[in-house]
């Protein structure tokens, strides 16, 4: 049985209409004064099994733990034998001696909830062994709808006697664990969650789907399906959100040195300005508060760099949104996977750039004189390219709750801050391995664009066509963006 699309119920969670870019969805506020709920909406369930322990698992595991710590629900981690992740695992208080570790299949076989974490290449590998140690009326849960995108590229399906769901959080794991240990006394401090129910066995798997994103720490839950989840989180991830951002602030950190300005200060223009200034102004004011906080006479500046940024932004978003719906981008990752073991993932944070940014976030406190010069120019181009993300999820029908949440809330609210903090690669390398293959594959295509289309000559020309003026200034996702500002964390992520 598939979700209704209009909205959901629940039995044991309030859900609450809101009105979001003029369409009515359903949402289900979390925080922790909901935990109480928890052992209701998960009743029949003894065991979570949590499979894996890359980017999500590890916080995963312990967010369920903790928020499950009044209940009689266990949370056992499942891994290889082989694993070199056993010791992270019982560092973190999952212990054979505790009965809170064990062998991969054999958590599988054991758990009411199975949550599979393990890479999306790994899922595809091992599919068929997994599929057949589900026990019959368990609950299938993933936080990614990979899987099902390479099932349907083979023509296949979920066909075991258990339901499967989606919980889907908008942000890296140790995100979903730095604000879930943040808001420890502070409620509804989390990383926000979608949640789709692909099959439903018995009627509980929304209120399970709930209680897990709840237990997760998530603030807001809005609905989804694990087929558009997996479209905009794949799309999302090769976008703004990492290869779109890496392969701007490249392009624009060589295009303002070749005006003559220093390196510190062309990464301070760059990257500096998106992750420190850019970031907290889109966080809660949204697109149009960039805008509307800029001085007047730095707007025609803005203005021009979006209109020669925008249309080249969305030719390549449209590209790519027709790769991952086509099954291109998952068929790339999972034919990487063998070849991964072999040749891993190279460094990218080893161009000048970089080894600049870390230098200046050295000293931070010693801010370059002429810093400051193309401001106004990234912040266009970087809206520019948030604005035809926008436009091309909106396009393919996506919700506005999950355009808004893979697009901008995402990006300046869990990513931007560690690229902040750490650099590109600590931003991208702590995300899943398909978004690590995604940000190499086409951070460099867009850095050729920008480069070659939009900042080539500086000062940016203004094209002949305004599209800021004519078709974003007034764009409903500002209306969407300003009520999903209020469904953000309550407290801002602390890097540590």
């Amino acid at each position: 049985m598939n979700p209704e699309q209009n909205g959901f119920t629940s039995n044991v969670f309030p859900v609450t209409p809101v009105n979001i870019g003029g369409v009515e969805e359903h949402i289900v506020v979390g925080g922790r004064d909901k935990f109480q709920l928890l052992g209701f909406a998960l009743s029949g369930i003894q065991q979570i099994g949590v499979i894996g322990w890359g980017s999500q698992g590890p916080a995963q595991a312990q967010n369920l733990r903790d928020s499950l710590s009044a209940t009689t629900i266990k949370v056992k981690v499942g891994l290889q034998e082989w694993s070199s992740s056993k010791e992270k695992a019982r560092a973190a208080g999952f212990t054979e001696e505790n009965g809170t570790l064990g062998e991969m299949y054999e958590v599988i076989s054991e758990s009411d909830l199975v949550i599979l974490l393990i890479s999306d290449s790994a899922q595809v590998e091992n599919w068929s062994r997994i599929s057949q140690h589900i026990k019959c009326g368990a609950i299938l849960g993933l936080s990614h709808g990979f899987l099902l995108g390479h099932l349907e590229s083979i023509n296949k399906y979920f066909d075991g006697n258990y339901s499967v769901i989606g919980v889907c959080p908008k942000g890296m794991g140790p995100s979903v664990r730095r604000l879930y240990e943040q808001g420890e006394a502070t409620n509804s401090a989390g990383i926000n969650c979608s949640f789709a129910v692909e099959k439903d066995l018995d009627g509980r798997a929304t209120d399970v789907a709930l209680a897990w994103a709840i237990a997760l720490g998530a603030p807001f839950v809005f609905q989804t399906t694990l087929r558009d989840e997996y479209r905009s989180d794949i799309f999302g991830e090769r976008g703004v959100l990492l290869g779109g951002v890496h392969g701007m602030v490249e392009a624009l950190y060589r295009a303002y040195c070749g005006t003559g300005q220093s390196r510190q200060g062309a990464f301070y223009d760059s990257v500096e300005y998106v992750t420190s200034t850019l970031s907290p102004i889109i966080s809660r004011h949204g697109i149009i508060g960039v805008y509307n906080n800029m001085p007047n006479d730095a707007k025609p500046d803005f203005e021009s760099a979006f209109n020669s940024a925008y249309l080249p932004c969305y030719v390549l978003l449209r590209e790519i949104y027709n790769e991952v719906a086509s099954g291109n981008e998952i068929r790339s990752v999972v034919m990487a996977g063998e070849r991964l073991k072999q040749f891993p993932m190279g460094n990218i944070a080893d161009t000048e750039m970089w080894r600049i940014g870390t230098v200046a976030r050295m000293n931070r406190n010693e801010i370059p004189q002429e810093a400051g010069i193309f401001c106004a120019y990234t912040a266009g181009v970087y809206c520019a390219m948030m604005m035809a993300q926008i436009d091309v999820l909106l396009l393919q029908g996506h919700r506005f709750s999950e355009v808004c949440n893979e697009t901008v809330i995402e990006a300046v609210d869990s990513l931007n801050p560690y690229m902040h903090a750490r650099g590109v690669d600590y931003m991208v390398d702590n995300c899943s391995t398909t978004a690590r293959l995604g940000t190499r594959k086409w951070g460099p295509r867009f850095d050729h664009i920008i480069m070659q289309q939009v900042v080539n000559n500086l000062p940016i020309k203004q094209p002949v066509t305004d599209f800021w003026n004519s078709k974003c200034k007034e764009h409903p996702i500002h209306e969407a963006l300003a009520v999903c500002a209020t469904m953000r964390p309550s407290v801002d992520i602390a890097v540590s």
